[in-house]
């Protein structure tokens, strides 16, 4: 039996505060006593654990899940949960936690859902070195603390996003497997930090690596528009709130800020959504503003 051990780190820098996009809190290890348990409890961050040896049980919402070396489970903001060791052979493991805007987001881009807060590996030695990788970040400390967990996070992320797409396998499989809601932020996300650039369906399709026209089908099949039309919209949209809030910008300049290169077009496009020209619009809302 191995010896109890515990070591933990806090973030030495810690200055962004609660609303910070992400914050890396803490990080540490533990070789447990034999049915060590912690809760039922709630925490109001997010918490991760890897299991490196042994046995032990997380209980989430009423449902057990038994856990043994290779599986990490997710431990969400405000969810009463408890986990406990094996009585005969109990667990090391390490963990990581966070908080911040931008979590929540990072975490379901990861794969993590909320009937999916526990991920078994086959590969998982490269995730539980970047665990211990952040340990170490603030356990040396320093100014860059704060940046270098918060790579390593990113990281860390982005192995459990490549596992569960190589479990996957082919586009329908993964959509089976939970993968759907996944691919859907995906491209969500693709087409809204792309839309300032002439990017067209056919390089998201190769970007995220699926066929064009099965993504324009399952994109419209979950949100009822097409990738083009969704595109289209949220290009409309940034304008829209551009016309209110920069005044010094051209019709023409705006245009080509939001990737519609075609000012005319785009002219054509905003009356069709919003009823009026573009200028039309931008003088009604300064109007507003002074009555």
């Amino acid at each position: 039996m191995q010896q109890e051990m515990y070591v933990v780190a806090s973030n030495p820098v810690h200055a962004q505060g609660e609303h910070a996009r992400l914050n890396v809190l803490f990080a540490g290890e533990s070789q447990t006593k034999p049915s060590h348990r912690l809760g039922p409890k709630v925490y109001d961050f997010y918490l991760m654990h890897i299991v490196l040896e042994g046995e032990g049980v997380f209980q989430l919402e009423g449902k057990r899940h038994s856990l043994a070396a290779g599986d990490t489970f997710l431990i969400e903001p405000k969810q009463l949960i408890s986990y406990e060791s094996d009585s005969s052979n109990p667990w090391r493991y390490r963990w990581v936690a966070f908080s911040g805007e931008h979590a929540a987001e990072l975490v379901a881009a990861a794969g993590f859902q909320a009937d999916q807060q526990v991920i078994g590996m086959a590969k998982w030695k490269r995730a539980a070195l970047l665990f211990r990788r952040i340990y170490q970040t603030f356990k040396v400390g320093g100014a860059d603390a704060q940046l270098s967990a918060t790579g390593h996070l990113h990281l860390l992320l982005a192995e459990y996003m490549k596992a569960l797409h190589a479990a996957g396998g082919d586009d329908s499989v993964r959509t089976a497997h939970g993968q759907g809601d996944l691919l859907l932020q995906q491209m969500i996300h693709y087409l809204s930090s792309q839309y300032t650039h002439p990017v067209s369906i056919e390089q998201m399709a190769e970007s995220l690596g699926y066929n064009r026209a099965y993504l324009s089908r399952f994109f419209k099949q979950r949100t009822g528009v097409s990738p083009v039309t969704f595109l289209l919209k949220l290009r409309i949209d940034k304008a829209r709130h551009m016309l209110r809030e920069r005044p010094e910008l051209t019709v023409e300049q705006i245009s080509a800020s939001v990737g519609l290169q075609d000012a005319l077009y785009f002219s054509k496009q905003f009356r069709k959504l919003y009823g009026q020209s573009p200028t039309a619009y931008r003088d009604s809302m300064r109007n507003l503003r002074q009555s």
